[in-house]
């Protein structure tokens, strides 16, 4: 009960803690509120010193962000979370409304990441089911690929080849349930594949399983065999589904905008920037509420999963023997991408032709040419250092906290909930009223949010591996913290964390170019790649090869990260419990209740 309640408080202080940031926030950047409200409300009207006088005096903001706070939480705790700064309209029902259509894309989403994530997993399940895993090769290319588009890119493909082309769907708006498809789309593709990966990388552990053995020996049907063994590898997985759902609800901005779609995400953004205090305040609490039941949810369900094994230490071990089978494809990835920098760097990607503006690819430019004639091939190869480097960097610096911290649950399991329904655009905001403007800002804003889901992830495998039958025995043979540590569970937690870090690898150098329409990105003329999709989004259909081409590079790298991180494998010392004559372990639970029921 004691720890539950530690973090519970734990939980609470940051909550708190958050919004109390956010309600300093005008004050911590040194901006005029009055000025930014004004410029919302009325972009045209002069901020003439006797319009601001009136604003702050309607806003209360002469007696200091202490008050007002104190006014909002006494409201907050009556069910009023005050009155919008920019319309004037209370903000409960808003902030609800948004929410609603948030979680309904959501749901939606989810659907569709679990679809993809099955495609993924489709063909470890056939092999697995049947005993052929010996010699698999890793996970295939396009499921990489697939993990590293922009969900604004592919946002913008469906509502212009879909929705407004071909006439299909609806391409904009939030009116009905055939609204939801393309948007939904957008959101659950890469979703999906991202999550597929990461079962994909744990079934093999679980049908190398003594239950598994047992089960293809009776003669029980590949297909429940596959089941139980979906059922399995959840456990680790959860965790990471929870902060999909904050992060599908409340991070979707991009989608949002794109479809038009009033959604939670873009009002806590919008409010963000126009410092709309009450409705940033309440959004965000909203997603930190949502943040923490999801976790909930995610961790009883793992426990009714798992069963009594969790407790009693009575788990085999989930990480499965090393592929044997090594693949040339990260040479493949590598060479094509060495060869992208190689022909494009001779190349001035600064120069200016406004005479062959969006030409498409040809011979003098293999990519093309952007709205302003430059070289697209030039832009992508000067720009690779840049991207590839500050992503390794801040890809490598998330790994080592998010491990650090995942090995401390109980302290990183509410910061996790809390960090994970920061927008990144809310995220640099902070870090800039913090540390101030400048060329680290950007880095340490994402950096701030990235380890999030490495901690969730490696606090699920530690989990599993802490309740394992060789660390119960281990332990009782008298063997130190330190050296279960060492021999045991960073080996098995680490290759699995580190993989995942790699996938997520594209998706970081695009978040630091969703960072520059507040001027903290990679601004124009950088090659940077996120910067180049963004800033050439508005001609996508008319000119698409101007973002296909830096999002094949993205998608490319995220596909030589991935199928190079299958080198990263536990020492062979480590493997147990995989081999033909390993010896008999305790199955968990449900796969012995389905054997059980199958007598």
């Amino acid at each position: 009960m004691r720890p539950h309640l530690a973090a519970l408080l734990w939980r609470t202080a940051l909550a708190a803690g958050l919004v109390c940031g956010i309600g300093l926030l005008p004050w911590l950047t040194h901006t005029d509120p009055a000025l930014t409200v004004l410029k919302a409300r009325s972009p045209e009207r002069d901020p003439t010193p006797e319009v601001l006088a009136d604003i702050r005096d309607q806003l209360g903001l002469d007696s200091g962000p202490s008050a007002l706070l104190a006014q909002w939480l006494g409201g907050l705790a009556r069910g009023d979370a005050g009155r919008s700064w920019i319309s004037g309209g209370e903000v409960m029902p808003a902030v609800l409304r948004a929410l609603g259509a948030s979680l309904l894309l959501m749901a939606v989403a989810l659907l569709v990441a679990a679809v993809v994530a099955a495609a993924v997993c489709a063909r470890t399940l056939h092999l697995g089911a049947r005993r052929r895993l010996k010699g698999r090769r890793a996970g295939g290319t396009g499921s990489a690929v697939l993990a590293a588009l922009p969900e604004f890119l592919v946002g913008s493909v469906l509502a212009t080849v879909v929705g407004v082309q071909l006439g299909w769907l609806p391409a904009l708006g939030w009116y009905g349930p055939q609204w939801t498809v393309l948007p939904a789309l957008a959101l659950g593709l890469p979703a999906g594949a991202v999550l597929g990966r990461l079962l994909d990388d744990l079934l093999p552990g679980a049908f190398g399983e003594q239950w598994a053995r047992a089960a293809a020996a009776r003669g029980l049907p590949g297909r429940r065999i596959a089941r139980q063994a979906v059922r399995r590898c959840l456990p680790a997985l959860l965790p990471n589904l929870g902060l999909f759902v904050v992060g599908l609800t409340g991070g979707s901005v991009a989608v949002e905008q794109i479809f038009d779609i009033p959604g939670i995400g873009r009002t806590t953004l919008q409010a963000a920037l126009a410092q709309d205090l009450p409705v940033l305040q309440a959004g965000t609490l909203a997603l930190v509420l949502l943040g923490a039941v999801a976790t909930g949810a995610c961790g009883l369900a793992a426990r009714l999963l798992v069963g009594p094994a969790l407790r009693d230490g009575a788990l085999p071990t989930l990480h499965g023997p090393a592929r044997s089978r090594r693949s040339v494809q990260p040479f493949v990835h590598g060479a094509v991408l060495a060869a992208v920098v190689a022909f494009g760097l001779p190349r001035d990607p600064l120069a200016l032709n406004t005479g062959e503006r969006l030409q498409a690819p040809s011979p003098a430019h293999p990519f093309g040419t952007d709205a302003l004639g430059r070289d697209l091939l030039a832009r992508i190869a000067h720009g690779a250092f840049d991207t590839l480097l500050l992503a390794l960097a801040i890809s490598a610096a998330a790994l080592c906290a998010g491990v650090l911290l995942g090995l401390l649950p109980r302290l990183s399991g509410p910061l996790v909930d809390t960090v994970n329904a920061v927008p990144a655009a809310l995220a640099a905001l902070l870090v800039t009223a913090v540390a101030g403007s400048g060329t680290t800002t950007p880095a340490l804003a994402v950096t701030a949010v990235a380890w999030a889901p490495l901690a969730a992830h490696t606090s699920a495998l530690l989990a599993q591996e802490r309740a394992t039958l060789h660390l119960t025995a281990t332990r009782s043979l008298g063997a130190s913290r330190r050296h279960l540590l060492r021999r045991h569970l960073l080996p098995a937690v680490l290759p699995p964390v580190t993989r995942h870090a790699l996938l997520r690898l594209p998706g970081i150098a695009l978040t630091l170019a969703s960072l520059g329409f507040l001027g903290l990105g990679a601004q124009p003329p950088s090659p940077e790649w996120g910067a180049l999709l963004a800033e050439n989004q508005p001609y996508a259909e008319r000119a698409p090869w101007t973002v296909l081409a830096p999002a094949a590079v993205l998608a490319l790298l995220g596909a030589l990260a991935v199928t190079a991180a299958g080198g990263v494998r536990r020492p062979g010392r480590q493997r147990r419990n995989h081999g033909s004559e390993a010896p008999p372990v305790a199955p968990p639970a449900a796969p012995a209740k389905e054997l059980a029921e199958t007598r």
